[in-house]
């Protein structure tokens, strides 16, 4: 067995102390990019030396034969492109030059896995870092801080979950630090954990995940599946977003997964044959209420993704949605995405789409969850799952009823933002199996109590957690109100005084 001596705790307290070189110099939105991409490069550098060192040992000092072997392996690293070598140049009047170069070899050697993935990155950056003297600084106190013998990646020393961890972890600080601009990389951990679950991915199983941003509600998914035996891919419209997703699917093995830069709405290109990639799985968390997603070219899409109807331009949500159910296995698919609340109930062309959505009988469930659960907005949010095989022809065509869950009360508070606990997942998960009525928690709506309610699906027309308050005891609180009354006289009785003598 490896010595693995290193811990999880000690990595992310190294690689966290780490962002101290940047803090005051930029917020956590743009040095965020900096800390990680230093991370994966000592990672692939630390993976590389170990395994490089095995090889020796079969093939002596062959050094072109050890690459090959390598190369076919996983990734190939080029010489003087390791963390190594730039740490021995860190003294150099050019160091941030010299980081690109070692990064733009990298992509060179490694194109399939990670051509552009550092693209959106200049380690040279007068404007980001400061001006050379400052910057040279920087970079060295970077390259120095990730040197340290808590942050030995080697597989030999420590586990290739130790790393995925670590990186979520970093993810998860810096969307706390970057406030609403985490909206555009992060979905909170257990949000992620429960949406992959529900949207219940088995062996074989191909998951998308169109808005992805870094890409932890995919390795969540991956993860629920049980095993190696998927296929994961998602799209991605921000550049550098889309970076740390597939540096992401690579620290977590999963160097196989195609993540594409672009746009969902307007030019997704997970496309075969001129049609929609179709998946087995399909969960996001896209931006809330998206405005200009595109409305205008929506009419003519060659996908007709949205022949149920146009959503309105200033909000993006039923676009999402309308992409994800068209790129559902017909009969079969899973859709589990996270929305605004509006989303249930507002009218006019979301309204119309929502309820030809319940005709055709696609919807599965409804799920309030807690507000101030994400770092971009106090809100609560819910979840909606829809589920093709209820379709004509599908395994449970025959299901006709919607499950209403509001755990909305179902959360950790913290300072700053509530957290959904195991327990709380657990009971929503349990809930949602069942398919079971739980007074002021849960409840099963006929076709005919949704059309009832014309399709308005706010969670409280369904799940009743009214409270009623404790019998009034009168007596008790008009003796409450005279003795009130009696102490103002009282106070007044004095303030009267005190003035008498000022004016005195």
């Amino acid at each position: 067995m490896p010595n693995r001596t290193i811990k999880q705790q000690d990595v992310k307290n190294a690689a966290w102390a780490a962002c101290d070189t940047f803090r005051g110099v930029m917020d956590a939105a743009g040095y965020k990019d900096y800390i990680l991409v230093i991370l994966f490069l000592k990672y692939i550098s630390d993976v590389w030396k170990d395994h490089y060192e095995d090889y020796r040992k079969e093939y002596g000092d062959n050094d072109v034969r050890i690459r090959r072997k390598l190369k076919r392996e996983r990734f190939i690293l080029p010489k003087e492109a390791s963390f190594y070598d730039l740490y021995e140049k860190r003294n150099e009047a050019n160091i941030g030059e010299l980081i690109n170069i070692a990064l733009d070899a990298i992509e060179t050697e490694n194109k399939s896995k990670l051509e552009g993935v550092f693209r959106n990155i200049d380690f040279n950056s007068e404007a980001n870092l400061g001006k050379t003297r400052d910057r040279n600084r920087r970079l060295k106190m970077l390259l120095e801080d990730f040197n340290k013998p808590h942050l030995d990646m080697r597989p030999s020393r420590i586990s290739d979950d130790v790393i995925g961890n670590v990186y979520i972890y970093l993810i998860e600080r810096f969307a706390s630090d970057a406030g609403k601009k985490a909206g555009e990389f992060y979905t909170p951990h257990k949000v992620s954990k429960l949406v992959a679950k529900l949207c219940k991915p088995k062996t074989g199983a191909r998951i998308c995940d169109p808005a992805c941003g870094s890409g932890g509600l995919l390795i969540e998914a991956a993860k629920a599946v049980g095993n190696r035996n998927y296929s994961i891919y998602g799209m991605e419209v921000n550049g550098s977003t889309w970076a740390l997703c597939r540096m992401n699917m690579f620290l977590h093995g999963a160097d196989s997964a195609r993540i594409d830069w672009c746009n969902t709405l307007t030019s997704p290109t997970l496309v075969e044959n001129d049609r929609l990639m179709k998946f087995d799985n399909i969960v996001a968390n896209p931006p809330f209420s998206l405005d200009k997603w595109g409305a205008d070219e929506a009419e003519a899409d060659i996908f007709n993704r949205f022949w149920r109807g146009v959503p309105p331009k200033s909000k993006g949500d039923f676009a999402f949605i309308s992409h994800m159910i068209e790129a559902a296995v017909e009969k079969e698919g899973r859709v589990a995405i996270v929305v605004p609340h509006g989303v249930l109930f507002r009218g006019a062309s979301e309204g119309r789409i929502r309820e030809k959505l319940i005709k055709d009988n696609l919807l599965d469930a409804v799920i309030g969850l807690p507000g101030n659960l994400f770092p971009t907005t106090s809100i609560p949010v819910a979840i909606i799952v829809f589920d093709r095989s209820r379709e004509k022809g599908g395994a449970i065509e025959d299901r006709k009823d919607v499950l209403f869950i509001d755990a909305s009360k179902e959360y950790q508070a913290g300072k700053n933002q509530n957290t959904l606990m195991d327990e709380h997942i657990e009971k929503i998960l349990s809930t949602f199996e069942k398919r079971e009525h739980i007074e002021k928690y849960s409840h099963l709506a006929s076709y005919d109590e949704l059309k009832e309610n014309d399709f308005n699906l706010n969670i409280p027309r369904y799940v009743d957690t009214f409270e009623e308050e404790d019998e009034i005891d009168i007596e008790a609180v008009q003796q409450e109100i005279n003795t009130l009354e009696n102490e103002l006289v009282e106070v007044r009785g004095k303030m009267a005084s005190l003035l008498k003598e000022v004016l005195e």
